[in-house]
């Protein structure tokens, strides 16, 4: 019997095209609300995969997305998030998309449909046994995605997987599965809407955890930020001043001197107990 995909369910709405503009914004608002509520169901399973993500790096090991269209581009979304905000190295977890990046911006056709290519693209990041390889396919059944995790997993990495439909092949493939079901889509089919927002907010959720369990959160403080632009020196200033109470200057020579919220803390406060 084959698998019911409520994403590719209807709602029994008719006549769209005929909505006035505050019924549409309205209407998907509306649809939009139930989406962290699917999210809040699926806590008890991401709680494992939070914590082996977070294992994964702290044991010097490396994480993976693998998806296509959306799903694709929000693994590496995240990923490419991670280094300024926490300062991770730019390559302990890497977005891998089907098709390669240039369908980040242009979708490649039959890409996802490829049974071979993301294993190929997984050896091509240096992925070994012990790495984390996170599946994202809302259907949960995307080729490209299903076969990455299955031979991901036959090779000793561990694996995880988000979708948005109950008993998918991804979730039977990958050891530690997310099912977040949010039911049928507004626009029917459309995944970009409410099962890309759960998958945004599913891994906004994880990686987060994983950084603050790594230690690269101090309070709610990004303390080992990238200073990459006016407004960051401007918050880590900021960060400087109230952690040790010094003059805005002072902490702004620290920041120069040692580079990050952390290190200049770290050498004032220093400081401080040899005076």
């Amino acid at each position: 019997m084959a698998m019911t995909r409520t994403t590719e369910a209807g709602m029994g709405r008719t006549g769209l095209e005929d909505w006035s503009t505050v019924d549409v914004l309205q209407a998907i608002n509306a649809e939009d609300k139930t989406v962290a509520q699917a999210v809040e169901r699926a806590i008890p399973a991401m709680i494992p995969l939070a914590d082996v993500f977070a294992d994964c790096l702290r044991t010097h090991h490396r994480v993976f997305y693998i998806g296509a269209g959306t799903s694709g581009r929000l693994g590496v979304v995240d990923a490419s998030e991670l280094p300024p905000t926490y300062g991770l190295e730019f390559d302990r977890v890497v977005g891998i998309m089907a098709g390669g990046d240039s369908a980040i911006r242009k979708a490649v056709e039959f890409a996802e449909d490829d049974t071979e290519q993301a294993w190929l693209d997984l050896l091509g990041q240096g992925a070994k046994a012990g790495d984390l390889v996170i599946g994202i396919a809302a259907s949960g059944s995307t080729p490209y995605v299903v076969s990455g995790i299955k031979r991901a997993r036959q090779e000793g990495l561990r694996t995880g997987g988000i979708t948005m439909n109950e008993g998918s092949a991804l979730a039977l493939a990958a050891e530690f599965p997310v099912e977040i079901v949010v039911g049928p889509e507004f626009v029917r089919g459309s995944t970009r809407m409410k099962s890309g927002t759960a998958q945004k907010m599913a891994l906004n959720m994880l990686s987060t955890t994983a950084m603050i369990r790594l230690g690269r959160v101090k309070g709610e403080k990004m303390v080992d930020m990238q200073l990459t632009n006016h407004k960051l020196w401007q918050r880590a200033e900021d960060m400087v001043v109230e952690e040790t109470g010094v003059s805005a200057e002072v902490a702004r020579q620290a920041l120069e001197k040692w580079g990050s919220v952390r290190r200049a803390v770290e050498g004032l406060q220093a400081g401080k107990a040899k005076s």
